[in-house]
C-alpha cells in the first residue's frame, strides 16, 4: 500500500472508532432528538431534571403542571437504570447543571431479570456520579411501582425500594420519594389499576395527578 493511501486509511480507521462505539447505544435515536432539541434551546443550569424510562417519557404535561419552575424533561424509553448509568449521563443529565434530579428507573432492570441487588448497586453508581460531577444537586429517587401487568415481580420491587431507600436515609445528598404506595387501592393495598392505562404498565392521567402531590412540596 502506498504512503499516501496508508495515511488516508489510517484516518479513517481512527475516525471511525467513535460510530462503532455507538454501536449497540440504546434508544440512541431518542437521545439524539433531545441533543438536537437542546442545540436550538439550551436548558439553563438549576433546573428541576427528570430522568429515567417511559414513565417520566410518557409524562407529557410534566412541564405544565409546574409551570412557574423550570422543568427538563428526559425519560427513555424503555430504558434500565443500567442503562443510564452506562450511556446516557454525559448526554442528557451532566450537560445541564441541574439542581435537583429526580429519577425514575428500576422498574426495566427488574422486568428484565437483574436481582434488587444489582438495582441498587446501579443507583449507588449512579448517585456517587452524580456526586462527583454535580457536587451541588441534590438526586431524589422516586419508588419503583408496581405495574398490575408485572405482578410477578412485586416482591423484586419491594426488595429493590427497601436496599435504596436504606442507603438514601445515610445521605443527605439524595432523598427518597414513595410514588409506589399513592397508586394503591386503599382497600386492597394493591395498585389500583384505574390508575393505569389498558397495558396495566404506564399510567393515566389520574395515576400522574397522584405522582404531581407527592413531588409539589420537592420542586417548590
Amino acid at each position: 500500500m502506498k504512503p499516501k493511501f496508508l495515511i488516508i486509511f489510517l484516518l479513517l480507521l481512527v475516525a471511525g472508532r467513535p460510530l462503532f462505539a455507538q454501536q449497540g447505544f440504546p434508544f440512541a435515536d431518542e437521545v439524539r432528538k433531545f441533543k438536537t432539541a437542546d442545540s436550538l434551546n439550551f436548558p439553563k443550569p438549576g433546573s428541576n431534571l427528570f430522568i429515567g424510562s417511559s414513565s417520566i417519557r410518557m409524562w407529557t404535561d410534566l412541564e405544565q403542571r409546574f409551570p412557574d419552575k423550570r422543568i427538563v424533561r428526559r425519560g427513555v424509553g424503555g430504558s434500565t437504570l443500567e442503562q443510564w448509568v452506562k450511556y446516557y449521563t454525559s448526554y442528557i443529565l451532566f450537560p445541564y447543571q441541574p439542581e435537583r434530579i429526580f429519577v425514575y428507573a428500576g422498574e426495566n432492570d427488574i422486568n428484565a431479570g437483574r436481582t434488587p441487588q444489582q438495582v441498587y448497586q446501579d443507583f449507588v453508581t449512579l448517585y456517587n456520579m452524580i456526586q462527583q460531577k454535580l457536587p451541588g444537586s441534590k438526586t431524589y429517587w422516586l419508588s419503583v411501582k408496581k405495574s398490575p401487568s408485572r405482578a410477578t415481580h412485586y416482591a423484586a420491587v419491594d426488595s429493590t425500594n427497601t436496599l435504596i431507600k436504606d442507603f438514601i436515609s445515610h445521605h443527605n445528598a439524595c432523598k427518597y420519594i414513595d410514588v409506589n404506595t399513592v397508586l394503591y387501592d386503599q382497600k386492597t393495598s394493591l395498585p389500583d389499576s384505574s390508575l393505569f392505562k389498558p397495558d396495566y404498565l404506564h399510567l393515566k392521567k389520574e395515576g400522574y395527578d397522584r405522582w404531581q402531590k407527592v413531588l409539589k412540596k420537592y420542586i417548590e
